[in-house]
């Protein structure tokens, strides 16, 4: 198979498409984010606003007890499911398994402040899930893997890493250049290594070899949050139905392209990333609308 990465346009995108949307909020899947320490509550909240923008039908937001109730008012589209912390951490060793009935997507990270508990919660949620649901791992439960490599061995298919650069060096345990050739082979190496799609930056790999390089975005997407932003919105693909692969690079298109609306110009910067999010479903409806 070629190595070359294979450029994604908005015609590609309309090829791909989109699963069709049904009649209620119950045929467009269900994203479970588990994350939301006391220090970071608002990760989860970008994450799951993020889901619903491109079109996910629910979310159930699993965050720290001593802030559920303040995310519950502050997002009130979302369940709640209070987990057991202490000083504001979330516990490695709370189960899930209740909460999975109907879930179609669990997202595991965003706002998470510790790798062991992490890798409780992944650990957990790994072996309590049905075998038809996807994850996607991000943040403290990408650290959290790479200590634990074996834990994606009961994912392969159905799993997708969103890494930043210095996350893709942790994954290899090593260190590895932020872009370039180099970059794209390690990114390419990860996705070999868990059997995941894995979206970094501007690229998207595949287990099988395959790679895509979304030439949108710029700067701007370098702000505090915006990662949680992109990994909600491939979960939250990921729920409606799409391969990982294809979930991982719509998300990665459209997080991109609502930065591009929001800069003004290629070097724009200066936007929030909770700002993203409402601009997915005009983004979303111009690439697949008929011209």
């Amino acid at each position: 198979m070629s190595r070359r990465s294979e450029r994604v346009t908005q015609r590609t995108l309309r090829r791909w498409g989109l699963p069709d949307p049904g009649s209620s909020k119950y045929d467009r899947g269900t994203v479970l984010v588990v994350g939301g320490a006391l220090r970071s509550p608002g990760a989860a909240m970008l994450a799951g606003t993020a889901a619903l923008r491109v079109g996910a039908g629910r979310i159930t937001l699993a965050v720290a007890r001593s802030v559920a109730a303040a995310v519950g008012a502050a997002v009130p589209e979302a369940g709640i499911v209070p987990l057991a912390d202490e000083d504001g951490s979330v516990r490695g060793d709370v189960s899930l398994a209740a909460d999975l009935d109907d879930v179609q997507c669990v997202l595991v990270g965003s706002g998470l402040d510790d790798v062991d508990a992490a890798g409780g919660l992944l650990a957990g949620l790994i072996a309590d899930a049905p075998p038809s649901v996807a994850f996607v791992v991000d943040a403290f439960a990408l650290a959290a893997l790479a200590r634990r490599p074996s834990l994606a061995d009961a994912l392969r298919g159905r799993l997708v890493l969103t890494p930043s650069p210095t996350e893709v060096g942790v994954l290899l345990g090593a260190e590895v250049p932020s872009e370039g050739r180099a970059f794209a082979r390690a990114a390419r190496a990860v996705a070999e290594r868990y059997g995941a799609a894995v979206a970094t930056q501007s690229l998207v790999t595949d287990a099988d070899g395959s790679a895509w390089r979304i030439r949108a975005g710029g700067p701007g997407l370098g702000t505090s949050g915006s990662g949680d932003v992109l990994a909600g919105a491939v979960a939250g693909f990921a729920a409606r139905g799409l391969s990982p692969a294809r979930a991982a690079v719509w998300g990665t298109y459209v997080h991109a392209a609502a930065g591009d609306e929001l800069a003004g110009r290629r070097d724009g910067v200066g936007y929030l990333a909770g700002e993203l999010a409402g601009r997915f479903p005009g983004v979303i409806g111009r690439m697949t609308s008929v011209s």
